[in-house]
This record gives C-alpha cells, sequence and structure tokens, in this order.
C-alpha cells in the first residue's frame, strides 16, 4: 500500500449474471483497499448476496436487475435474450439515473462496472472491465460485438482480465486485430491461491448460472454421481441466508461455500466438473487444476471456451444432455490448466482515477 496516494471513493457494479462477475471482483476490491481506496459495491441478486458475505463491512447499493433468464431449450437461448431486451434497456437506463444521483451523494471519485452496461458517467474516471470484446452470438456475432465495442468506448478504459500475447485463456473473445479503444490487458484475475494439501475428494461439482439452466444440471449430476465410485463434494451454486451441509452416500452436498472454503475444497479436489463459464477457468488454471467442463446450453461464450481448451488438449467437455459419469474417464488424455503469470501493478491501474474528471 502507498500511504502517499490520495483516497478515492470508488464504485465497484459486477453484473449478476451467476457469480462469475461478482466473484472475479473479489481481488479488485482487496486490491482497491490495499491502495487506501474505499469501494462502494453495487449489484443486484445473487451476485449483491455473495459479495455482503464477502465484505460485510462495506457499503452497499442496490441496482435494478437484468432479469437475465436462460431458456431450457439451447436452441431458444438467443430469441429468449432477445424478448428481455426492453426489461434490461430500462434496468440499463436506470442504471445511468442511479449513477448520476451517487456521484453526488456518495462523492463517488471512479467507476468500475463489470459487463454493466448503464454504469457510467462522463464526469468521472469509468472503467468497464470484460473478456469478451467480441461477443459471440452465432450468425449476429458481428452485430453483438460491434454493439458491444461502442458502449466499452464510452469508457475512459476498458480492463480485460487475460494475456495479450500467448498463452492467453479466452483466445478470440478477447483479443481484437485493430481496437480503437482504450484496452488494457491486466492478466487474468483469481481470489484463488494454490496451497499445498492433501487431497480429501476425488471429484468437486461447482455449479453456477442463471436459472433454469443450473437446476437441470443439479438433477441431472445427482442422479449421475451415483454410479461414481469416488468421493464427491457437490457444491450448488446457491446463495442462502445460511449454509447448509449434507451427505448422501459418498458425497457432501453444500448450497454455497465462501471464498475461503471454496479455495480450501478446490485445492483439496482432484478433479473439477463445472460450468466453463471464464471466472471458472481463471480460478482452475490459478489452482493448476484437471476439469471437465459442462457448457451451458446454448451459451455461445460458454461453448467457444470449452471447444478452445479442448482442442489445446487441456480440457474435456460435454454437451449437457449427453454427459455421463463415464465421462470423467477421458481426463486421463488432458494436460488439465495451469497457471498464466501476471503480475497486476494495481497502483498503476488505480490511477486512472487520480485523472481529472472529463
Amino acid at each position: 500500500m502507498n500511504i502517499n496516494t490520495p483516497s478515492k471513493t470508488i464504485l465497484v457494479a459486477p453484473l449478476n449474471w451467476g457469480l462469475g462477475h461478482a466473484t472475479r471482483c473479489i481481488p479488485i476490491i482487496k486490491a482497491l483497499q490495499d491502495n487506501n481506496h474505499i469501494p462502494i459495491i453495487a449489484s443486484d441478486g445473487i451476485a449483491l448476496d455473495l459479495l455482503k458475505k464477502e465484505f460485510p463491512y462495506l457499503k452497499f447499493l442496490e441496482l435494478p436487475s437484468y432479469e437475465i433468464e436462460y431458456a431450457k431449450n439451447a436452441k431458444n437461448f438467443k430469441w429468449k435474450l432477445l424478448k428481455n431486451c426492453p426489461r434490461m434497456i430500462e434496468a440499463i437506463l436506470e442504471e445511468k439515473r442511479l449513477v448520476k444521483k451517487w456521484i453526488g451523494r456518495y462523492e463517488i471519485d471512479g467507476i468500475i462496472s463489470d459487463n454493466r452496461l448503464g454504469i457510467y458517467n462522463k464526469n468521472v474516471p469509468s472503467v468497464f472491465i470484460t473478456h469478451q470484446l467480441n461477443v459471440l452470438t452465432g450468425n449476429t456475432t458481428w452485430l453483438s460485438s460491434l454493439l458491444h465495442q461502442n458502449i466499452i468506448k464510452k469508457y475512459t478504459e476498458c480492463w480485460i482480465p487475460d494475456n495479450s500475447g500467448n498463452p492467453n485463456l479466452a483466445g478470440e473473445l478477447s483479443h481484437l486485430k485493430h481496437p480503437d479503444f482504450n484496452i488494457r490487458y491486466i492478466g487474468p484475475l483469481s481470489r484463488m491461491h494454490l496451497k499445498k494439501v492433501d487431497t480429501k475428494y476425488d471429484l468437486m461439482i461447482l455449479l453456477s448460472g442463471p436459472e433454469p439452466q443450473r437446476s437441470l444440471l443439479e438433477e441431472k449430476l445427482k442422479k449421475e454421481i451415483q454410479l461414481y465410485k469416488g468421493k464427491v463434494l457437490f457444491v450448488k451454486g446457491i446463495i442462502e441466508k445460511e449454509q447448509k451441509k449434507e451427505h448422501l452416500e459418498n458425497a457432501t452436498f453444500y448450497n454455497f461455500m465462501n471464498s475461503r472454503q471454496l479455495e480450501q475444497a478446490l485445492n483439496e479436489s482432484e478433479i473439477i466438473l463445472c460450468r466453463s463459464g471464464y471466472t471458472s477457468i481463471m480460478d482452475l488454471a490459478k489452482l493448476n487444476k484437471k476439469a471437465f467442463f459442462i457448457p451451458t446450453p446454448g451459451q455461445y461464450e460458454q461453448e467457444y471456451l470449452a471447444q478452445k481448451l479442448k482442442k489445446e488438449g487441456l480440457v474435456p467437455f460435454s454437451e449437457q444432455d449427453l454427459f455421463t459419469i463415464e465421462n470423467l474417464e477421458e481426463l486421463v488424455h488432458y494436460k488439465g490448466l495451469s497457471e498464466i503469470k501476471s503480475n497486476i501493478n494495481w497502483t498503476t491501474l488505480f490511477e486512472v482515477f487520480l485523472l481529472n474528471k472529463h
């Protein structure tokens, strides 16, 4: 910590779409505190609930929900999102109104938005965090990418949690040939730390993501693990007021875990079975883990990441409907993920908030 750095009040606002955006903001919030800054956290739903458990002493503000839902059928994924667009646009406009009000009320000096499209203000240095400069949507990728890039241009800087060159984790998602806005590759972000511990679980299942797909996968995997011979830890990814734990035969179930518990459990587990969400990939790479992925049906980004890592010989995957517990036997043919070293200089990154208001 540099005690000579002026203390700034920074609004940190992750998108509530599963838990990934919230969890990858945890190291950012801690770094802000370490550098003499005051974070205020704004979000909604389970993302807000999770961060309240991690930082019970910080100030929290509630944002309108984007009301993102997944279709039960992967083929309807895009149309379901389009149907939700009017509500999403309404929420983004409300975000802009709230930010304008909060800047004055809480004397906010800077903004960090993790994929919340209305969290910026032209009078305050504003940073957008994303690993998706290109937003994959099938035959409309050119349009969704263009729209997303136009939103990013409104921000002072865009921070990309990946490496600019090779090796990298997000591939074509996080790389543009000729970007015409301010981008900084800050390296993969993870709240996890590698520990030397004894293996306690043969398989850890870690669920997350919006409904109904989270529940559909939970029900499927509960049946599949009845055929599994090893010891299983099953974290459902349901953020509730109280933590619940239960034992059934060879499996231990939790509704959720806090960061410290999750870090310990991941280190103690031989194999991780989870979605191919980008935050999960960054965490597993940090811990040098062997994993098996089941992408969320219809989510192009997760399907692309799973295919990329399989092609590189790192992680196998299966479609949700086709998965059986025998698929885990494929793991012997894959190397697993390994850490991509990056030394984030937070003091330098946070200098953006020392800029004069523009």
